[in-house]
This record gives C-alpha cells, structure tokens and sequence, in this order.
C-alpha cells in the first residue's frame, strides 16, 4: 500500500469515529459540529478533519480523473520529501538536464541544488541568457526545446477533470510546461479545488485577465489524422504530478 492511500485509510478511519450532523446531506460547519459535539469531540478538534478529509477526498478525485487522461500521478508527500523524489524522477528518465520555473509555495532553489547534486544541469528562467527581452525569451525556448524534464509548480488543481492551472509569469513563463518533453508539475494538496469555477475563485478573476493562465489535462495529445490519437505533438508527450501534502499545524 503506497504512502498516499494509507493516508486516505487513516482519514476514513478517523471519520468513522467522529460524530455526525442529524442530516447525511447537511454541509459540514462549525455549527453542526457544535450541535452534536461532546465532552470527546470538540468543534475545535473536529473540524481539521473534516479539512483533512475535503483534502484528501479531493486529491484521490484528481489522481483518478489525471489517470483516466494519460497523466501520472506520483502520490502525496510531504515538503521534505519533495527533492528527493524530483531526483528519483529525474534519474527515472535518464534526465541529464532540467528547467525549473520558480516555486508559487515550495522553495525551488532547493529542488534544483538537489537535482544538480544528483549530476542533472538545470536552467533557470531569467538566468543569463535568458533575459526578459526578446533575444533572451528566444535562448530560453532554445534551451527548453532540448531540455530533457521541465518543472513547474501549479497554482491549483483541479479535481473534476485532472487538470493544473498554471500562471505565467517572466520566472515561470508558460514555455516551461509546452517544450520539455517531460513535464513534472507539482501542486500543493491545500490548493486542490473541486471544479474550474472554485479554481478561478481561489487564483482570481482577475489574473485569468491580466496573464496567461494554462490549463493543463494531461499530456499533450491530437487526433486530427485518420482520429488516431498521438501524444507529443504540441506539448509534452509525458505528464507527471506531485503533491504536497503540507505539515499539520
């Protein structure tokens, strides 16, 4: 049993002991746990399981929904372990270079002292060469089209469909998710959301406005010869997801 679904097993086990609201069907609130709360179960002591359960409900739906559209979903680990299970990947590829776009709430400097220490080359947006203007964009894709893994950090997950929001930004420009034949997105467990509308919500109306926000369902993939469908085409031929799941408080 992977680490994930024991942790999914420890949530249902901690739910089957909590007490529950009159109705099956009534939204679980402060209110109701107040109401059927005893001296054992305080609504303080209550409601970060319910959190921790919505959590978890919401990371097996998209591990589901991801897998159904040829994605891999790498299982949930906590920030420490993150480095070193981007090495493992990297080594699983045979990966001699990779790009890393900067980190929305890991420490990207990290990961990629990590994967140099491991042997693997890693290019930075914004690094010298790959400046802001447009000579610079042009090197940067240049090196991204011959990278061999490209790393980005989602700004939500979306868990009906499997798929990532990703906000383009000049240290994480939306290239990184559309050359590298490899992609590893990672997202924390916390910015899971249920459907697009509560992930426009969450990110904000106003940065799908204002920057280029991709919305990335698997690998890339067309049909339009002979409705064949072939991978790789306009994007990265392999998607792989990894999720935090952050330190309880």
């Amino acid at each position: 049993m992977s680490a994930f679904h024991k942790m999914i097993a420890t949530v249902k086990s901690a739910l089957e002991v909590a007490p529950r609201a009159s109705s099956p069907h009534a939204p679980f609130t402060a209110d109701a746990v107040s109401a059927s709360a005893t001296p054992m179960h305080s609504p303080r002591q209550l409601l970060p399981v319910a959190q921790l359960a919505r959590r978890a409900e919401l990371t097996a739906q998209f591990a589901r929904e991801l897998d159904a559209v040829g994605g891999v979903f790498l299982g949930a680990v906590t920030p420490d372990e993150v480095r070193m299970r981007v090495v493992s990947l990297a080594r699983e590829l045979g990966a001699r270079t990779a790009a890393i776009g900067a980190g929305v709430t890991l420490d990207a400097d990290s990961i990629a002292r990590a994967l140099e220490h491991a042997g693997v080359a890693v290019i930075w947006p914004g690094a010298q060469g790959t400046g802001p203007d447009d000579a610079g964009r042009a090197a940067f894709r240049g090196h991204l089209a011959g990278c061999d893994l490209g790393i980005a950090e989602a700004d939500a997950g979306i868990a009906s469909t499997g798929t990532l929001a990703v906000v383009g930004a000049p240290n994480r420009p939306n290239s990184l998710t559309l050359l590298p034949p490899n992609n590893l997105i990672i997202v924390n467990a916390d910015r899971m959301r249920p459907d697009l509308a509560a992930a426009i919500a969450g990110i904000g109306a106003e940065t799908f406005t204002t920057k280029r926000v991709a919305l990335i369902t698997g690998p890339s993939r067309t049909a339009d010869i002979e409705k064949m469908i072939v991978l790789g085409v306009h994007g990265p031929k392999k998607l792989y997801v990894l999720a935090i799941w952050p330190h309880e408080a």
